[in-house]
């Protein structure tokens, strides 16, 4: 198992009343077209490393860490929604003039991407959705866990209750619930994971964003409206659905592949929820075959 590459490095960006860290990976041409990367529920840009390095050579990536989650700090009025992330993502494509962008979403930041594109379509060239947050009622454990999370009372006792346990032990159920085979993660992209886990332990507004981003999901899951946006995206759109999510129904597929007007639905076997993490390789394959399929050409790495 070869050594992954560093992590990306970063600054906070002001965005009127609020501020973003954002990671960017350098692309050694000049003409590599823009990315944006958008994390989910309890991670960060930094889930993105691998995936931003693979297509550094076709893409200028950057990665956010969304208000309160990473080292963003949080957002002053405390609004987690996913409406304001939203505003958030489409700000800081304003902000960097670097639109409109490959646009890239897991989990809640699928969420927030499949509004972005529905509504914003200036700001969106392609769209890449993995195990994107779109609505789907059937019962399953993993979506519940996060539904308890925002029951008054329920949600910060269960924080609390977990924060008393070992940061090892905390990522290893994350890593359970989230991949396929958790053995297959390099052991320096583990540690990373610990010492994360670690060092917002000491922020004090860590359980606020986790509660109430996961409230904001809920509340989009009830409009229900996150699948009209879904149908009014004009993009190319890259779909990726793991077999083996415990959180996202690989089922949603078919639905996916009836509502986005231009896309291109895949399922990976042997996957979980974090396809960018655990197949970046593949993820990377199918992100160029979507663009294929659209006849959107991106420079060419052979050339130079």
């Amino acid at each position: 198992m070869s050594t992954p590459i560093p992590q990306w490095p970063g600054e906070l960006v002001r965005l009127g009343d609020r501020e973003v860290f954002v990671r960017t990976a350098s692309s050694p041409r000049a003409d590599a077209e823009p990315a944006l990367f958008v994390h989910g529920l309890a991670g960060s840009s930094a889930n993105w490393t691998d995936l931003m390095g693979l297509l550094s050579g076709e893409l200028a990536g950057e990665a956010v860490d969304l208000p309160g989650f990473g080292h963003s700090p949080p957002p002053p009025d405390r609004d987690y929604s996913v409406d304001a992330h939203t505003i958030v993502v489409a700000r800081l494509i304003e902000k960097r003039g670097r639109g409109p962008v490959h646009l890239f979403g897991n989990s809640l930041g699928g969420a927030i991407a499949t509004r972005l594109a529905g509504t914003r379509p200036d700001l969106v060239r392609s769209l890449t959705l993995i195990s994107p947050a779109l609505p789907d009622l059937r019962p399953r454990s993993g979506p519940a866990r996060i539904l308890a999370a925002t029951m008054p009372g329920v949600g910060p006792w269960a924080v609390r209750r977990l924060a008393t346990l070992p940061a090892e032990q905390r990522v290893q159920g994350t890593l359970e619930m989230c991949f396929a085979d958790p053995t297959g993660l390099h052991p320096d992209r583990l540690m990373e994971l610990v010492e994360d886990v670690r060092r917002r332990d000491e922020l004090t507004h860590n359980s606020e964003a986790l509660i109430a981003s996961s409230r904001g999901i809920v509340t989009a899951y009830m409009r229900r409206s996150l699948w009209r946006y879904a149908a009014r995206v004009i993009a190319p759109t890259l779909v990726i659905y793991g077999r083996h999510d415990r959180l996202v129904d690989p089922r949603m597929a078919a639905r996916a592949g009836r509502v986005f007007k231009r896309s291109r639905v895949v399922v990976l076997p042997d996957v979980g929820h974090l396809a960018q993490m655990e197949r970046p390789e593949t993820v990377a394959r199918e992100f160029r075959a979507m663009l294929e399929d659209a006849h959107l050409r991106l420079p060419d790495t052979t050339a130079g």
